[in-house]
């Protein structure tokens, strides 16, 4: 097998190692069914630091100012914004947050597994035997990722993964932020190949100098030309 162009491999979730129906099917579905419980039997101290979250989000000053414009107590104000959110498919760092902590019981009841293309497993075992370092960086929380990779149903992936970032690294389609992601792999932007399902990310990677290929499987969303498509993993070490 010829050498990979890449030393680094940076690599988005939904689809792209997994399906976005796992996501929109399973996933979402167990937060706006456990939503009302969870709230009710969560701490204050988790729920303040859940909206601080969305305040920010908002752009609200503080959560008393948010909280005043959403709802009258702040369970209520979380969930009836959660799920305006949701039905929006708004991917804001607070919603991000809360999800992660209420899908937690789900993967630790065994309820949740997380669904992978076939070609994962082997392409993250060829990473480690090349000594490629391998990220992911989704708009999922980095909790809900380690939840995600830990509890999938090839088993606990998270030792082949060297780190995780989510949008408090910064919005997945700006340039900036993989150039902060850059640093943290330690190596130049053109050893890098990043994959993703959505251009408008690609093309941020790009203008900070990463490789780019277009993730494209099945059930997602056509996207602009531009960026090498490939259907599944193998084709990155052709």
């Amino acid at each position: 097998m010829p050498a990979p162009s890449f030393a680094g491999l940076l690599l988005d979730i939904e689809g792209t190692t997994s399906s976005i129906s796992f996501v929109y099917d399973e996933m979402f579905p167990f937060v706006r069914r456990e939503l009302d419980g969870w709230l009710r039997g969560t701490d204050d101290a988790t729920l303040r630091e859940i909206a601080d979250q969305y305040a920010a989000d908002a752009g609200a000053e503080s959560v008393d100012a948010w909280q005043s414009q959403v709802g009258t107590n702040l369970p209520t104000a979380l969930r009836g914004e959660t799920v305006r959110l949701m039905d929006a498919d708004v991917k804001a760092t607070g919603l991000k947050l809360l999800q992660g902590k209420i899908w937690e019981s789900g993967f630790a009841s065994g309820e949740l597994k997380a669904h992978l293309y076939d070609d994962v497993v082997p392409t993250l075992e060829r990473c480690r035997g090349r000594n490629i370092p391998v990220r992911i960086y989704s708009s999922g929380s980095v909790a809900a990722q380690l939840l995600f990779f830990g509890h999938t149903t090839a088993g606990d992936l998270r030792p082949f993964l060297a780190g995780h970032d989510d949008t408090t690294t910064g919005p997945k389609k700006e340039a900036a932020s993989y150039a902060a992601i850059v640093e943290k792999f330690g190596l130049p932007a053109s050893e890098i190949l990043f994959v993703s399902d959505v251009a408008a990310e690609l093309d941020a990677a790009r203008t900070a100098g990463l490789q780019t290929r277009l993730s494209v499987r099945p059930g997602n969303p056509p996207q602009p030309e531009g960026h090498e498509a490939v259907t599944s993993f193998d084709a990155l070490w052709a």
